[in-house]
């Protein structure tokens, strides 16, 4: 049994942990309540700093751990409230670059283990960029441990000066078991009705409509399509600033495309569909490319971040920005019913060696363990 989840046994206080949370992440706010989760179930004290609305959503309290409400930004006002959150915790727990910023501006110089857990890289250009870059070194050289969801992270902490990264074991919470590959073979029909794809080959995208999502590069493959009988429609759903911007290209190259919007029912779109698309310029473990696999829909996505080590052989990859090599491969799959249920049987085998949620929280608590020493009375 790990040394921190067994201390009030031995006569020894129990650990009192912060989790540290920015609140703009879905992924990683659905980790850091599921590893508190396991933390409150081993004996650990929680305490998850994050914006109120970060509770709300995610019911941090209701899985046992206590919550402060911290704001988003790095003024004074929010820093205070984090020193003192902090004051007293045998660890603080860091989830992205911000939150892990204003960990170490509220730690300042107490003795305090820091672990960083980095679920994506920022995206910026210009100014903010060489911004990002200062506040990644400031942060990773403060860290005990940096954790990094994927192996690029782990390499882009080590070259920023980490003195220790590692890979992360990191699940998504509540994703259902793979189905069957049979299975996907029946899609929803009230779904696909409701999209306008009754008769026709379905395509999902999902994720935010911002410019590293690719969903120009989309745009311009689904221009092959068009030539099929029946066309196929593809069907992308979230929102962002790119969406006047793509919705005029649909209309004005009258694309085989529909925005829908944010959605609450993903899975269900996945099973519905006859492929998954993801043409992103960058990903870490990606929602999306989990979600795919667990429903058992073929996954076409680009090589980039994390997606080669996350899929396996489990996924069709093309490189990212080749529309050429897009659309070829999306016609293929559409034409190779073989393939696809290849691909949905690899698929299952792929998710069932992800880590589960239990192992990831052991992960943390070694790593805490490392990190602490036995707390007399």
């Amino acid at each position: 049994m790990s040394t921190v989840s067994s201390n009030a046994s031995h006569g020894q206080s129990p650990l009192r942990t912060v989790q540290v949370l920015g609140g703009g992440n879905a992924g990683s706010s659905a980790h850091v309540r599921s590893l508190a989760a396991g933390l409150v179930a081993r004996g650990v004290r929680v305490t998850v700093c994050a914006p109120a609305e970060a509770d709300h959503a995610y019911d941090f309290t209701g899985v046992g751990a206590d919550h402060v409400h911290v704001p988003r930004s790095s003024d004074p006002a929010s820093v205070a409230a984090l020193r003192a959150a902090c004051t007293g915790a045998d660890l603080v727990h860091a989830h992205g670059l911000h939150a892990s910023f204003r960990a170490v501006l509220a730690l300042g110089g107490r003795r305090t283990p820091l672990v960083v857990t980095w679920h994506s890289r920022a995206e910026a250009e210009g100014a903010r960029a060489h911004l990002l870059r200062m506040l990644e070194r400031r942060v990773v050289r403060a860290a005990s441990v940096v954790l990094g969801t994927t192996s690029d992270l782990v390499d882009r902490a080590r070259r920023t000066g980490a003195r220790d990264a590692r890979l992360a074991a990191v699940t998504l919470p509540g994703l259902r078991p793979s189905v069957e590959p049979d299975e996907a073979d029946r899609p929803p029909p009230k779904v696909r009705a409701e999209l306008g794809a009754m008769g026709r080959p379905l395509l999902i995208a999902v994720g935010s409509l911002d410019r590293h999502r690719g969903y120009h590069v989309l745009l311009d493959a689904s221009r092959a399509w068009c030539r099929l009988d029946p066309v196929p429609l593809l069907v992308i759903a979230g929102e962002g600033p790119l969406r006047a911007e793509l919705q005029r290209r649909i209309e004005d190259e009258e694309l085989p495309v529909r925005l829908i919007g944010s959605r609450d029912d993903v899975p269900e779109l996945l099973a519905a569909a006859d492929l998954a698309v993801l043409p992103s310029s960058w990903e870490p473990r990606s929602v999306l490319a989990q979600e795919a696999l667990h429903v058992g829909v073929p996954l076409v996505a680009t090589a980039v971040g994390g997606i080669p080590d996350l899929v396996g052989d489990a996924a069709e990859l093309v490189p990212y920005g080749d529309s050429v090599a897009l659309a070829g491969t999306v016609l293929r799959l559409l034409g190779d019913p073989a393939r696809c249920a290849e691909l949905r049987a690899r698929g299952a085998r792929q998710a069932a060696g992800w880590p589960t949620e239990d192992e990831t929280v052991t992960q943390v608590l070694s790593v805490y363990d490392e990190l602490t020493q036995p707390r007399p009375l």
